[in-house]
């Protein structure tokens, strides 16, 4: 539990900062491309929690952007639509507009998450030295 809670933590902050972003930017660069760069890191910061931190975060976070493309696409098919979705919120959720757009700042949000791990175990490696 104790490599669970910086993750927790973490993801009930992005979350709310996710919030604040839908709820105050309006067609602008934060809204369009921050939130997608900052949704990366919400889905590791989740999975870490639920499995605990022991996997390698490298493979974790590549699995994370396999299944962000895979959402994306599934909004360019109109998977909404096909499949008669109507409830507003999962409408959002899912995502009903595809844009190439969105697949650039989800590889970005990996690549922030992906030096953010590297980092840390840098620091983490150095500190274990001393």
């Amino acid at each position: 539990m104790k490599k669970r809670i910086p993750y927790i933590v973490l993801f009930v902050l992005l979350v709310g900062v996710e919030v604040v972003i839908a709820l105050t930017q309006h067609d602008n660069f934060i809204r369009y491309y921050g939130g997608d760069i900052i949704v990366m890191w919400v889905l590791y910061c989740l999975v870490q929690a639920v499995l605990g931190g022991k996997n390698n975060h490298y493979i974790m976070n590549l699995i994370l952007l396999a299944f962000a493309f895979a959402v994306e696409f599934l909004q360019k098919w109109g998977f909404a639509d096909r499949f008669g979705i109507e409830n507003h919120f999962l409408r959002v959720l899912i995502g009903t507009s595809f844009a190439a757009e969105d697949l650039w700042s989800y590889l970005a949000g990996t690549a922030a998450a992906c030096l953010g791990v590297f980092i840390y175990s840098r620091i983490r490696k150095n500190r274990d030295e001393e």
